[in-house]
């Protein structure tokens, strides 16, 4: 009976979350290198056929904030899935992709000379069933704007980023909002050089779910959590030592 009822609410609470504009992941993999991040979503997964905000406010945070996004675009796009990644000046360095198991040859980049056609092109590129992820960077999103992509999301089945430089927030439709900052990676065993990255992954908003804040890195098997190192300082350390 109870087996019966739990079974009831979760085919509700379904139901519910795909008339918010709200899907499941298609694929397995994809919550499965979410690591910790997955439990903030709506049922543990990671809402596909929706639009999420980055907020980079600064060069550094779009720097972040494109790492830790081509780690999500890894398993989304799966073996046959393509990305369309439009701005008016871009920042994505193509070689890199490989550093997240991705095949360059997988991204279509738009390159516009004006950002007003960012936004006309991520709409457009949203209705295209056929991409499995479209990422738009854009100085500022109104509420509008939000709405309209969700509603192209939302018959497409297409999952969209949105990488917001501006620093004024207004309230939009997307279904989550997140900043991405960055930290420093730790080395891989005694090899030189920079190791894995690593970021502060903060989910400020999640429809449906639960915000929260990580220290992440990536790794060959996805996103992990991070151990904080705690760094004592001479005087500290001469303290404890009296």
């Amino acid at each position: 009976m109870q087996s019966a009822k739990a079974d009831i609410l979760k085919t509700l609470q379904e139901d519910i979350l795909r008339l918010q504009g709200l899907r499941v992941a298609d694929n397995n993999s994809l919550n499965e290198i979410l690591g910790p991040i997955a439990d903030a979503f709506p049922n543990g997964s990671f809402p596909t056929g929706a639009v999420h905000e980055f907020l980079s406010p600064c060069p550094e945070n779009l720097a972040a904030t494109s790492g830790f996004l081509c780690g999500l675009l890894s398993s989304l796009i799966g073996n046959s899935g393509a990305v369309l990644w439009i701005s008016s000046s871009r920042n994505l360095f193509p070689p890199g992709l490989k550093n997240f198991a991705i095949d360059p040859e997988k991204f279509v980049f738009i390159d516009t000379f004006k950002e007003k056609e960012v936004l006309w092109a991520m709409d457009e590129s949203l209705k295209c069933g056929a991409l499995a992820a479209v990422v738009g960077e854009l100085n500022g999103l109104s509420f509008t704007a939000s709405r309209r992509l969700q509603l192209a999301v939302e018959k497409s089945n297409v999952t969209g980023f949105v990488l917001n430089s501006n620093q004024r927030l207004n309230t939009t439709a997307c279904v989550s909002r997140w900043k991405i900052s960055s930290l420093p990676s730790e080395k891989v065993g005694e090899l030189p050089g920079i190791g894995f990255p690593k970021w502060k992954v903060e989910l400020q908003r999640i429809r449906n779910g639960r915000p929260s804040t990580w220290d992440i890195q990536w790794t060959k098997k996805g996103f992990r959590q991070a151990q904080r190192k705690l760094v004592s300082t001479f005087f500290e350390l001469q303290k404890k030592a009296g």
